[in-house]
């Protein structure tokens, strides 16, 4: 059976001078080993839930896959409830819980220095050094031009997607939307780093990376690890919630990337490349 999002716990509340007993429900955050054809990559803290989408999506965004033909198969804990995706690639008959086993036809697209260990709040997992840091992505090309109305109404929509948020009030959340403001995917996580891996990784088991025509949207700060996987699936317009870091607004800059800010009602503040939104 595949693990609840928003397991149920029994607490005390304190209110107003007197305790009682409640129930609440927590965002679930459980470990996820990361392999490569049999060999101990990473441990990744998330919500447990699209795991093919996050191990894929991570992988793209570090460089250690240029494309979904890199992956020969995937291997995949049974109670991920999971079924085989994309020309059977997901076999979900790993013994151990919490697994995922990328198999690839070939090298890795990069050096791996070493296995890395990724909390719910560290996106840029892979990094061993300050130099190792830089992205090797081609910068994105000039357009599309999207309405600039368009990212508030985004926002919204995301918002309005956050069904385990609602429970919890413990959950980030990430959603690619194409130019028209359809929504192509939309996830939840403990990390806002493994809620885009995840969405990139549907748009790569869909085939629509690069995803050049999309928005990506996402529910708390436009840091810098949300700019490098963007930059990595190419995505061209970045709107977030919350505040972007110095980081982010350099990299964003460096490559062609619309940044987006403070998008909260009818207004927000543009960071880079402002000539996309009209």
């Amino acid at each position: 059976m595949p693990r609840p999002q928003a397991p149920d716990v029994e607490t005390r509340r304190w209110d107003g001078g007197t305790w009682t007993k409640a129930g609440d429900r927590l965002a679930a955050e459980e470990p996820l080993q990361l392999s490569l054809g049999g060999t101990p990559l990473s441990i990744l803290m998330r919500t447990p839930g699209h795991d093919l989408e996050l191990a894929l999506g991570l992988l793209w965004a570090e460089g250690v896959i240029r494309s979904l033909d890199d992956v020969a198969g995937v291997r995949i804990s049974a109670e991920a409830g999971e079924a085989a995706d994309r020309d059977g690639r997901v076999v979900a008959d790993l013994v151990e819980s919490n697994q995922v086993d990328v198999h690839l036809r070939g090298a890795p697209g990069r050096t791996l220095e070493r296995a890395f260990l990724s909390s719910s709040a560290c996106g840029v997992c892979g990094a061993t050094t300050v130099e190792s840091l830089a992205l090797d992505f081609a910068v994105l090309p000039d357009g599309p031009v999207f309405e600039a109305g368009l990212l508030p109404r985004l926002v919204d929509a995301l918002r309005e997607r956050q069904s385990v948020f609602d429970q919890t009030g413990g959950l980030h959340a990430a959603g690619l939307f194409d130019v028209a403001g359809e929504p192509l995917a939309v996830r939840e996580d403990v990390g806002r780093h493994n809620a885009v891996d995840k969405v990139v990784g549907r748009a790569l088991l869909e085939g629509r990376v690069p995803a050049r025509a999309c928005v990506l949207a996402v529910s708390g700060r436009g840091g810098y690890e949300i700019v490098q996987k963007a930059v990595a699936a190419g995505i061209p317009v970045v709107a977030a919630v919350g505040a972007p870091s110095s980081l982010a607004v350099q990299t964003a800059r460096r490559f062609n990337l619309t940044l987006a800010g403070f998008v909260r009602g009818a207004r927000f503040n543009v960071y880079s490349a402002p000539d996309r939104l009209r």
